[in-house]
């Protein structure tokens, strides 16, 4: 699972880690982001530009947008099957950029779990594989949500969770985001965990478990 996330670098270092991308001038870092709220992705729509979505998948066909709120995330063992996600796997799909997670953890002793920040080594920013949609409100306006795709964790977060979001390679970047139709099959081989030894942890303080917390503070050691 990938409930929370971060996007702390500037527009520059995107710009220097995806050179192919349209990055805007300037992007404020975020070091809490949370469902519901705008994240930072490029859509498989030919534009190789970097947008807005709201985090939460709206399936084009809900009625409810408040569904979105339950598909934050997307099995990836799952995805050619689930009717939320199986029409957009093959049509829609995105990278979700970002620079750091968290996940928590339950410490002997303690009611309430321990939160934990994970980056790459090179504390670059990085692509998660995602999917997109727009949905249609009937009052006439319209909506861009996406989804984090998860997998099981590699060696270092299976101590922490059974699950992580799939952080994609940049070879797989080209054919993620290819505006053909593309079957399962052809796409499943990306669904995998990172490896571990590319990647880092340590805990943090609790003030992230708050969405209202935005701040430096989230990502410091304690």
């Amino acid at each position: 699972m990938c409930g929370r996330f971060t996007l702390t670098v500037d527009a520059e270092s995107i710009q220097m880690t995806f050179p192919w991308l349209k990055v805007p001038e300037s992007i404020p870092p975020r070091y809490n982001i949370a469902p519901s709220q705008p994240v930072a992705a490029v859509a498989n729509t030919g534009e190789k530009e970097l947008g807005f979505f709201i985090w939460g998948l709206i399936p084009s066909w809900a009625k409810d947008p408040k569904i979105g709120n339950q598909l934050i995330n997307a099995r990836g063992e799952t995805l050619g099957e689930k009717p939320s996600y199986r029409s957009a796997y093959r049509r829609r799909r995105c990278l979700i950029i970002a620079d750091g997670f968290y996940e928590w953890v339950k410490q002997p002793g303690q009611k309430s779990k321990s939160p934990y920040y994970i980056q790459l080594v090179s504390k670059k920013p990085f692509a998660f594989a995602g999917l997109w949609e727009i949905w249609h409100d009937p009052d006439g306006s319209t909506l861009k949500t996406t989804t984090i795709i998860t997998t099981e964790s590699n060696e270092m977060i299976s101590r922490i969770h059974a699950r992580m979001p799939v952080i994609l390679e940049k070879e797989a970047y080209e054919e993620w985001l290819d505006l053909e139709e593309k079957s399962p099959e052809e796409l499943n081989k990306y669904l995998k965990p990172y490896p571990a030894e590319g990647m880092i942890q340590y805990p943090v303080s609790r003030i992230v478990n708050s969405p209202a917390n935005d701040s430096p503070e989230c990502i410091t050691p304690v």
